[in-house]
């Protein structure tokens, strides 16, 4: 008769109208408890601390360190499932590092022992954990109005610390539709909508009509399913928002492609306000350095990026005219010296390359740096091919950097120019 009733509420309400003294609805709530494999935390996901006995305590290694493995007869905190992450608190005063599910028991990884027997009490971060809710419950409702309107399922979701993203079976989600779903979903929020857990046995036929994605590999017994009244039915293990009005507002950011399918990136409650928050000082700032206004700033922006092209433009043609006059000026001195060293802050490949090719051919070996006058930077060797074969590796060495090349020349990236000077006594040796 436990898996006959809707609800798992109904079902422990019925259980209480039996045996309504103390004793007998403790022993209700285990009865319901264990047969439903419903944690403290699923049964009320706005419980912030529960009073449970711990039921084992095991030395176990934790990255890298010695910890505990602690087993309560229930919980409040949340072992990781439905891509939900696992939470974070306290038990019996002690920081607990991680949360998994094993089987029907959910693991509480800690750095201190607990005494097998003694009544502890979890606490939740209850931060973490509302963070979770939204960001899972507005997945659940995002992904329902998507199927609804165009029916694009979701294949897979991420709950991310910043954003979140969900995976929808379409190779494109066009802007018209993305601003239509998300106003769809915030409409939805402001209907405040109850959304609610309950248990459905395991052979229910009921089942195939409910969305899902599959149920773990070791899932025995009926199955919790998570509704948004009116929109949605979904197997679901996580704690939820018990209305969607708690959800606040949801903003849909932007859209990837991967492997034919489209991720779907979001934010929910307070972190789309922390976002609006950011945006808001980033605007402030932007409008204080380039002193214009907010509706301004694109335009602004635009020309400053155009002026920096155009004057990259002209630097790159005046270093390339550098370049050729240093290379007339070395050649017209009679001899010519074998050496030519130069070091330009602002100089690039191309300047270098452009130093190169002016004195192909000719009996002279070219060093030439470019960066920080300490460096790190990029150098080049240039000349007679045996020459430059003989010095290349140890003038890397001296520049504290690596390079190769082949022929008549050798280039890399020196991490310090502290021993240029060494480098080019080299040279002249």
């Amino acid at each position: 008769y436990v898996l006959a009733y809707e609800s798992h509420w109904q079902h422990f309400m019925k259980i209480f109208s039996l045996c309504p003294d103390s004793d007998s609805l403790f022993a209700a709530e285990k009865c319901c408890v264990h047969a439903f494999r419903m944690f403290a935390c699923q049964r009320d996901s706005y419980a912030k601390t529960y009073k449970s006995i711990v039921k084992l305590c095991s030395p176990i290694k934790f990255e890298g360190v010695d910890a505990f493995e602690v087993i309560l007869e229930d919980t409040v905190l949340f072992p990781e499932g439905g891509g939900q992450p696992d939470d974070r608190g306290t038990v019996g005063g002690v920081p607990v590092k991680r949360v998994l599910r094993r089987g029907s028991d959910a693991v509480h990884v800690t750095l201190e022992k607990l005494e097998e027997g003694a009544e502890v009490e979890t606490v939740v971060d209850w931060k973490r954990r509302f963070d979770n809710m939204q960001q899972h419950s507005g997945q659940h409702l995002i992904t329902a109005l998507a199927v609804s309107k165009w029916n694009y399922k979701t294949t897979s979701w991420n709950l991310g610390e910043a954003k979140s993203f969900l995976e929808l079976d379409c190779k494109s989600l066009p802007v018209e539709e993305m601003d239509d779903l998300e106003q769809m979903v915030n409409n939805a929020i402001l209907e405040c909508r109850p959304m609610t857990p309950r248990v459905v046995a395991a052979d229910s036929e009921e089942l195939n009509e409910i969305r899902t994605r599959g149920l773990p590999a070791d899932h025995v017994g009926p199955v919790r399913v998570v509704e948004i009244q009116g929109i949605d039915s979904n197997m679901c293990c996580g704690t939820h928002v018990s209305n969607i009005s708690h959800l606040q507002a949801i903003k849909l950011l932007y859209t990837e492609s991967k492997r034919g399918h489209t991720l779907l990136y979001y934010v929910a409650g307070q972190r789309a306000l922390t976002l609006l928050q950011r945006c808001v000082e980033t605007e402030r700032q932007l409008t204080r350095l380039l002193s214009c206004g907010p509706e301004e700033h694109t335009q602004f922006v635009d020309r400053l990026l155009k002026t920096q092209r155009t004057t990259a433009k002209t630097i790159r043609n005046q270093l390339l005219e550098i370049a050729e006059l240093l290379v007339a000026q070395h050649l017209a001195e009679t001899p010519p010296k074998p050496v030519l060293s130069i070091h330009r802050e602002d100089g690039d490949m191309s300047f270098m390359n452009a130093l190169a090719a002016g004195l192909d051919g000719q009996d002279v070996v070219l060093f030439v740096t470019c960066g920080p006058e300490k460096g790190p930077g990029p150098f080049l060797l240039a000349g007679p091919a045996e020459k430059v074969a003989s010095v290349g590796a140890k003038v890397a060495k001296l520049l504290d950097g690596k390079g190769g090349g082949r022929g008549s020349r050798y280039q890399g990236k020196a991490n310090s120019f502290a021993k240029r000077s060494d480098a080019e006594a080299l040279l002249k040796e």
